[in-house]
């Protein structure tokens, strides 16, 4: 199956805020964004559209010609719980050293940690997979792209924040 991934743009977030979870609107620069990515896409067909639910990733559907994809929660980005919307300097839980050394198995903030997330990926490529879709685009967000490019065995857990995951970035793999 092959799986084209579509990263979300920029966010109305300062720099340095942990959104994760948080259904955050698009930048003001959404609609140059939105231009570069439809052209990206625009000569790609696909057997259906799945996305996020979080409006970040369904501005960028729609602007790109998809306005009734399957939106599915798996898709959303990593739950950082109570660390949501604060700047990452600001956060004062004692556990966040914790997580600094084991992000894989430590939850964020009372959320997830990176290996629930990766698992919420998994089970919906496998379902994508088993149900028979042979070519889709997924809108979605960093953390997805890299836990889909774990799946594929083009990284590794230890590796998923060595790549750099632009915003407004497709990633191509196949299952």
């Amino acid at each position: 199956m092959k799986v084209t991934l579509v990263r979300h743009t920029k966010v109305a977030v300062d720099t340095g805020v942990c959104y994760g979870f948080t259904d955050v609107d698009v930048a003001t620069s959404f609609p140059e964004e939105a231009q570069k990515v439809l052209q990206s896409i625009e000569n790609d067909t696909f057997d259906t559209v799945f996305c996020s639910p979080l409006q970040r990733c369904r501005k960028l559907a729609a602007a790109c010609g998809y306005q009734e994809p399957v939106f599915d929660d798996r898709l959303k980005e990593l739950n950082c719980g109570n660390w949501e919307m604060q700047r990452w300097e600001d956060i004062k839980d004692p556990a966040i050293e914790a997580w600094y050394k084991d992000w894989i198995h430590t939850p964020a903030g009372n959320g997830e940690c990176f290996m629930d997330q990766y698992e919420r990926v998994s089970l919906f490529l496998q379902e994508k997979k088993a149900a028979g879709y042979r070519n889709i685009c997924v809108f979605c967000h960093g953390g997805v792209v890299r836990c889909a490019l774990i799946y594929a065995g083009l990284l590794t857990l230890e590796e998923a924040f060595t790549p750099d995951i632009s915003y407004g970035s497709k990633h191509i793999i196949d299952i």
